[in-house]
């Protein structure tokens, strides 16, 4: 059955062969787009028929990726997302393992690095078995509350790892710039009770969110949303003036993205400060070496979640490329944060090979 069949028979609205959606890129209009053709509708014109045809949404046509409709596509999609899905699995389960097995470890720092990684499965469990489920079934209904559901967590987990970077960037603050009094200031039970509050003021931010949400009203003939449920899309099928909404709940994932990186930044420019000011090459090499691993998971992590706010601003961007974006935002960091941590700390790769030998035993 196709998709325009689906909208038919949720919506209650003549078939034309045509799926309607609303365009965020042409302002006040939806875009129709039908085989070999595109269309554009004027929104203030239609939006007193509209009102006429809208009723309470229960549920929203998950439609996957528009420029990957054929089998061939979405089997290598399928492919490509499932073998990332495992290895960001492998990857952060072996990292707990060591973690967990390995007493010397049970320091503030790798406590941090052991959340970190429970951080990176959750976020990837939360949106990649729902996209490989859409890209074997080509499309997906959802119930409305299963997405606000996906959406909230989805939106507490990230900005618990947004929150949760700043925490390891001022765990490497204190032991550079302050080492004499870092066992008074960071101690194993005051990192795990900064996880916690991480953890508390991420799904804060998330329900503050969420019950902003919930104040917008659906249109029936607007309810596709491509690969998985989040806030940006949950908007763009927004009805009516909610132009305010809009505003305050976008203010939310910005302030959670650039408070924190600020933080970061100003630690990092004091850490380098204080480096440069050791005497030793050998001493400063040192200091640039531990601080670098945690450096590169804040890179990589900020640099996509920013690439993709950018690309969801630039008018000319391709569905499939905002839609490739925020998949590679919620997968890509989860996916390369154990295999830095592997490859650039010494002690996590000494008790990786302490786990191999008692296994060979």
């Amino acid at each position: 059955m196709e998709i325009q069949e689906i909208l038919k028979r949720q919506n209650g609205i003549k078939s034309t062969g045509k799926v309607k959606e609303y365009d965020p890129d042409f302002g006040d209009g939806f875009i129709q787009v039908g085989i070999g053709s595109v269309e554009y509708l004027d929104l203030k014109s239609s939006m007193s028929s509209l009102s006429q045809n809208s009723s309470v949404v229960t549920e929203f046509l998950i439609a996957g990726f528009p420029g990957f409709r054929d089998q061939e596509s979405r089997r290598t999609l399928f492919g490509v997302f499932l073998t990332v899905y495992l290895f960001t699995l492998v990857g952060n389960i072996l990292l707990i393992t060591i973690f967990t097995t390995d007493r010397t470890l049970h320091t503030p720092m790798y406590i941090l690095v052991c959340g970190l990684a429970v951080l990176d499965i959750a976020i990837s469990t939360n949106t990649v078995p729902s996209m490989l489920v859409l890209l074997m079934s080509e499309y997906r209904i959802v119930p409305l509350a299963a997405c606000f559901t996906q959406t909230f967590f989805l939106t507490g987990l990230f900005s618990t790892e947004c929150f949760l970077l700043t925490v390891m960037a001022y765990d490497r603050f204190i032991a550079i710039c302050y080492p004499l009094r870092y066992p008074n200031l960071i101690s194993n039970s005051r990192t795990s009770k900064l996880i916690l509050c991480c953890w508390v003021f991420g799904f804060l931010c998330a329900s503050i969110t969420l019950v902003l949400s919930l104040k917008i009203s659906f249109c029936k003939p607007t309810n596709v949303i491509y690969v998985f449920c989040d806030f940006g899309s949950l908007l763009f099928l927004g009805c009516g003036d909610i132009q305010i909404t809009n505003y305050a709940i976008l203010s939310f994932p910005m302030s959670v993205l650039f408070i924190p990186m600020a933080l970061i930044l100003f630690s990092y420019v004091r850490i380098i400060i204080s480096v440069l000011r050791i005497a030793s090459k050998e001493g400063q090499m040192k200091a640039f070496y531990t601080c670098g691993t945690h450096m590169l998971v804040i890179f990589v992590f900020f640099l996509t979640a920013a690439g993709v706010l950018i690309i969801d601003r630039i008018p000319s961007t391709s569905k499939d490329t905002r839609i490739f974006g925020l998949a590679v935002r919620n997968v890509f960091p989860s996916l390369m944060n154990p295999v830095i941590y592997c490859l650039r700390t010494q002690q996590i790769r000494s008790s990786f090979h302490k786990i191999l030998k008692n296994i060979k035993c």
